[in-house]
């Protein structure tokens, strides 16, 4: 099984390069499932129901989240629909949506970091009880893990080492180069990176972001303009094992005109 995990992607410039590169990789790279991290897809912060259908249309199988879930309100009453998005799993379990989706016989499962990130509920015993509570048990299991300490992620992934397939971190937007497979056979990276301009801070406005560090004066960013990039990586995962048997990373530019 061919799996392509895409780090979060940025307001409108995000969603068009996924527009333009998705259907091209999934023919080339023979892809089975696509997840794709798309909590900041609307303006750069938080998802609605016309960003998540834009992406969905553009060949993308599951969306994640995470931190800014809820900043557009507009997506609340569809978390509990249809729609193939999840939030992360160890929220309180009184807040909309769900925390994992099944698709294609892949269970694909949201978690948020508590390191620098606010209150969400233990992500290691949170997926302890998942794992022995779900029922049929899935053989292919995909972390999203939204968190910002690296410490953070790596220890999650050791400690769900041969128990998940990967265990992917998303959310600081800057592509690390550890692609790896612990001994169990789970896959790992630090940060997949994002869907976003390259000439940015994290996607945003550059001159915005240092007026925001010199003054300390809040303000609500932009998403940048100009050229586009694309980070996600490639998993090739054993079926009947649930064991990764690969992970590479696949960096893409958006052709300049579709940015």
């Amino acid at each position: 099984m061919r799996i392509l995990v895409i780090g979060d992607v940025v307001g409108r410039p995000g969603r068009k390069a996924v527009r333009s590169l998705l259907p091209g990789l999934r023919r080339d790279l023979h892809l089975d499932i696509v997840i794709a991290n798309a909590e900041n897809a609307a303006g750069g912060k938080g998802i609605t129901s016309t960003t998540a259908t834009e992406l969905l249309e553009s060949e993308v199988d599951v969306l994640t989240t995470g931190n800014h879930v809820w900043a557009q309100r507009e997506i609340i009453p569809y978390l509990d629909g249809d729609m193939p998005i999840a939030r992360p799993l160890n929220y309180s379990p009184y807040v909309p949506g769900r925390g994992f989706l099944r698709c294609k016989g892949v269970l694909v499962v949201n978690l948020a970091g508590r390191t620098f990130m606010g209150d969400a509920d233990c992500p290691f015993r949170t997926m302890d009880r998942l794992l022995a509570e779900i029922f049929p048990k899935p053989r292919v299991t995909i972390i999203d893990f939204h968190a910002e300490a690296t410490s953070e992620k790596n220890a999650l992934g050791r400690y769900l080492d041969g128990r998940v397939s990967a265990v992917l971190g998303t959310h600081t937007h800057v592509p690390t180069a550890d692609v790896r497979i612990f001994p169990g056979g789970t896959a790992f990276v630090t940060d997949i990176g994002m869907v976003g301009p390259s000439h940015s801070v994290i996607g945003d406005d550059i001159d915005e972001v240092i007026d925001r560090f010199l003054t300390k004066m809040p303000h609500r960013l932009t998403v940048a303009k100009g050229p586009t990039f694309l980070n996600s990586v490639l998993l090739e995962i054993d079926e009947e094992t649930g064991r990764a048997t690969s992970i590479v990373r696949v960096d893409r530019k958006a052709d300049q005109s579709e940015s």
